[in-house]
């Protein structure tokens, strides 16, 4: 019996596995590490017109930046790492409205208008090449997207789906030209996942098994696309079907491909009990991607232990350093994650 795409991509990574047999060299250490521009979001210059006090704040500091910039300032504040984790939303010329498509934008029963970077415009495709020039001239590169543009993606409406899938595969070519490894893309569907329902004899949640359907369905045909311009489309813990680490490995596993994972986050849970055992539920199918994050959200958040946990799952991919809140701004705490991560490996 030949082994499905996902089993063999599996078996083949065990010849890695050898690099784990010895402590790993400083530089090999770096190697495993990326800057993540979501902390210092706030620095980033922004189409918004909204008052946001906590960036003034950050931008006085600091100074502004925009994704051109990244790259330098990634080898500027971590000595000797060279991979980016790079945020959708701060993609593009804020300045050129070419660049921008319009769309709308449901949050907590709020609809609003939103302007998201179109990697597919000609000017998009200029200002991607400018990135890539960024990049060369820096030693950097850009190892994975989070990305926040495709929605829907598990929607019952057809229409809705059918968007999400086609600014998904949009972005994966816009990935592919400036040489990402991954991308993230959310499932979509309800915040808060649909609960089951009392029947005669047992607990049944038909609602939630239509999502995880569409969901699968539609990162089949991702994967595929991802498949053919070189870019794997990851699943992160997230809200509604991937706040449960067990709905990310159905979807993992139904999907079947080796451009389809997970890129796991060590703090997006609901509970605390996720925290590590989630973690390390979803630690054997990350193979690219993991978001090494504090966040204040929880009491404990050890992060030398969650890196263990990917470790000893032989995990041999980037920890992208997320810092979400605490006690520091973003610079400072990606600076504390720095230390934290390269301690732990």
């Amino acid at each position: 019996m030949s082994e499905t795409p996902r089993r063999a991509f599996l078996s083949g990574s065990s010849l890695l596995l050898s690099v784990n047999a010895r402590p790993l060299t400083e530089k090999e250490k770096l190697s495993r590490i990326a800057s993540n521009s979501w902390p210092i979001r706030q620095l980033f210059k922004s189409r918004s017109t909204r008052p946001n006090q906590q960036a003034d704040d950050m931008k006085k500091k600091y100074g502004t930046l925009t994704m051109l910039d990244f790259p330098q300032f990634t080898k500027d504040t971590f000595p000797g790492v060279y991979h980016m984790d790079l945020f959708s939303g701060l993609f593009g010329d804020t300045t050129d409205d070419s660049m921008y498509a319009k769309s709308e934008m449901t949050f907590n029963g709020t609809t609003r208008q939103v302007f998201e970077f179109d990697p597919s415009q000609p000017s998009s495709k200029k200002w991607l090449d400018k990135l890539n020039a960024k990049m060369a001239a820096t030693g950097t590169k850009c190892h994975h997207i989070s990305n926040n543009a495709p929605r829907d993606i598990c929607d019952p409406d057809p229409a809705k789906r059918r968007a999400g899938i086609d600014v998904a595969k949009k972005w994966l070519d816009g990935a592919a030209q400036i040489g990402a490894k991954t991308m993230r893309v959310n499932s979509g569907g309800p915040r808060i996942a649909p609960n089951s329902v009392v029947t005669t004899d047992y607990p049944k949640n038909d609602e939630l098994a239509g999502y995880l359907t569409r969901c699968i369905e539609s990162f089949k045909e991702m994967a595929e696309h991802g498949g053919k311009v070189g870019v794997k489309v990851t699943l992160e813990n997230h809200w509604g079907l991937t706040a449960n680490p067990m709905n990310i490995r159905i979807i993992v596993d139904e999907v079947n491909s080796p451009f389809c994972e997970a890129s796991p986050d060590f703090c997006n849970w609901e509970h605390e009990y996720w925290l590590y055992h989630g973690l390390a539920a979803l630690a054997p199918y990350a193979h690219t991607t993991v978001h090494a994050k504090y966040w204040n959200r929880w009491k404990e958040n050890d992060i030398a232990r969650s890196v263990r946990i990917m470790t000893n799952a032989k995990f041999m991919g980037i920890f992208a350093l997320e810092y979400e809140d605490g006690p520091w701004d973003g610079v400072e705490g990606a600076k504390y994650l720095y230390k934290e991560v390269l301690a732990a490996l």
